[in-house]
């Protein structure tokens, strides 16, 4: 049967086996009264996209159909929308270009470059398939990465000799300049609400409650630490014949309360824009109890967070929109830096580029394995005899010898012991059960229940990993290599007791400064013998 990780209940000891088998990770021995069904490890989201999710949530929750805008709009529409003060917002958006059509002319000493390029004659009929499939993409007939294929099909050559000749034949296309179109991307998302009310109004009886989150772009001179150029507005509209600007204070205070805002402030918003009504305007600041006494610049717990207001009739008539519409819009970064309390919105959005690099004691918690694993199923049987046998006797006196498994492996009948034959020992040495756990970015090998560690073991986080556990690995991998004898004694570092640490992992830790302590006295030493 083959093993599902994520649809099997490990119920037996053969079930158990076999998962740890095949899934190539360590699992604490059975226990018939856990669950060891295994789950694969939740994806961390993005904080932009996590916030996101949860303001369409929010929208739904409060009975709005979610919509998809226009991204790409006419400057015509910026006109009609914001009237003479189109001009200062068309300096800030994107204007889309594009390279040209060539009007490539195809002479005979062209004819010849080609066919030393395709090494062979041109006929008449390959000249005109040039020249027709030239003409074509010229008329916009044929799409720009459409070109090199066609003329390899019409030619019957293959396309690298194609591109060969576009680039050596024909240099037109080498020195093609974009040229800018009347079409922009939306600088807002009033833009694209303009264009979807004009084709619903006929279509949705009143009140039409919309609400769409999605990307904006403004063409801004340069990034900081609150401003970015392309970015994400959590924008609504209500269309109705009664809509006023008490609704829009009544969608404010509902969409935030969801986030944990508590308390609202309205007032006039001083930027005054021509598509909404005058004195319609207005800015809402919300009150989070998280904030307050935050290191951010929102530390009273106040901040602006949104702004409404009522569509100027004139814009609305451009458009044969004959209601008053009410729309409010948010930052999605803006509202993401507020919950997760970042400074700067560049390193949220973009952490990948963040010149100081940041790794939770979770993520580095992943970074850290049991470096050799068995690879058959006896050698795993092998190494939870060991672990058991260790358990239950790793501090009985010495001198000693404890069998700890039994059986065959690689043709060969062998008996496996946990051996201290110095007297006055005990089997293991003390640190044999010391655990691994991250705390604030070291990675420590601490003996549990030690006041002297309780802290790291309350706050940090448990890799799952005991030093007998990673041995017991490494003693039934020698054994399966023919390796009969596995000895610690002190551990100093990782490796001495099969621990690994991804170069990832270790490089963030070099990089912080922080410690990897696996320091202390393990002394087990494990034997395999032939068995007659």
């Amino acid at each position: 049967m083959k093993f599902n990780p994520e649809e099997v209940k490990l119920e037996t000891r053969e079930d158990f086996d076999k998962a740890w088998s095949q899934s190539g990770k360590y699992l604490t021995p059975v226990d018939p009264s856990k669950d060891y069904s295994i789950k694969p490890d939740k994806g961390k989201p993005s904080p932009v996209y996590d916030t996101m999710n949860r303001l369409r949530e929010a929208y739904l929750n409060m009975g709005f159909d979610e919509m998809v805008n226009p991204i790409i709009i006419e400057d015509t529409d910026i006109f009609k929308q914001f009237n003479y003060e189109a001009l200062a917002v068309l300096d800030r958006v994107f204007y889309l270009g594009g390279l040209p059509r060539p009007n490539v002319g195809i002479s005979d000493e062209r004819f010849l470059q080609i066919e030393g390029i395709i090494a062979r004659p041109l006929s008449d009929a390959d000249k005109e398939t040039i020249r027709t499939i030239l003409h074509k993409y010229k008329k916009g007939e044929i799409e720009g990465d459409d070109l090199v294929a066609d003329l390899a099909a019409g030619l019957k050559v293959q396309d690298s000799k194609i591109a060969v000749v576009i680039d050596h034949v024909f240099p037109e296309f080498k020195k093609l300049e974009p040229e800018a179109s009347h079409k922009t991307l939306r600088s807002h998302m009033t833009s694209g609400w303009f264009l979807t009310l004009e084709a619903l109004v006929e279509r949705r009886k009143t009140p039409v409650k919309l609400f769409s989150v999605d990307l904006v772009f403004r063409r801004e001179q340069e990034e900081n630490a609150d401003r970015l150029r392309a970015y994400h507005s959590a924008s609504c509209v209500i269309m109705d014949p009664d809509v006023n600007v008490e609704h829009g204070k009544a969608v404010a205070a509902g969409l935030l309360k969801q986030f944990g805002f508590s308390q609202f402030k309205f007032k006039p918003d001083d930027k005054r824009s021509k598509y909404y009504t005058p004195d319609t305007q207005i800015e809402v600041y919300g009150y989070h109890p998280a904030l307050k006494g935050s290191n951010t610049k929102y530390r009273d717990g106040w901040v602006e967070i949104a702004t409404f207001g009522i569509y100027s009739a004139t814009a609305l008539s451009q458009y044969n929109i004959p209601y008053p519409v009410m729309n409010l819009g948010l930052g999605v970064e803006r509202l993401a830096m507020i919950l997760y309390q970042a400074k700067d919105m560049r390193d949220m959005v973009y952490p990948q580029f963040m010149p100081e690099w940041e790794m939770t004691d979770q993520e580095l918690a992943h970074m850290i394995s049991i470096e050799r694993l068995p690879h058959t199923q006896e050698g795993h049987e092998m190494a939870m005899g060991i672990i058991a046998t260790a358990e239950k006797n790793g501090s009985s006196p010495s001198p000693c010898t404890f069998e700890a498994w039994s059986g065959s492996m690689n043709g060969k009948k062998l008996k496996v012991t946990l051996v201290e034959k110095e007297e006055n020992k005990k089997l293991c040495g003390g640190a044999y059960l010391n655990e691994v756990y991250v705390y604030k970015g070291d990675v420590l090998g601490i003996p549990l229940n030690n006041p002297k560690f309780q802290e790291v073991q309350n706050k940090g986080v448990h890799v799952g990993i005991r030093y007998i556990d990673a041995i017991a690995n490494a003693a039934a991998r020698n054994a399966e290599e023919g390796v009969y004898e596995t000895t610690v004694k002190m551990s100093r570092a990782p490796g001495d007791v099969n621990v690994l640490i991804d170069p990832v992992g270790l490089r963030y830790i070099q990089g912080k400064k922080r410690r990897v302590d696996f320091r202390g006295p393990v002394f087990t030493t494990i034997k395999a013998e032939p068995v007659e």
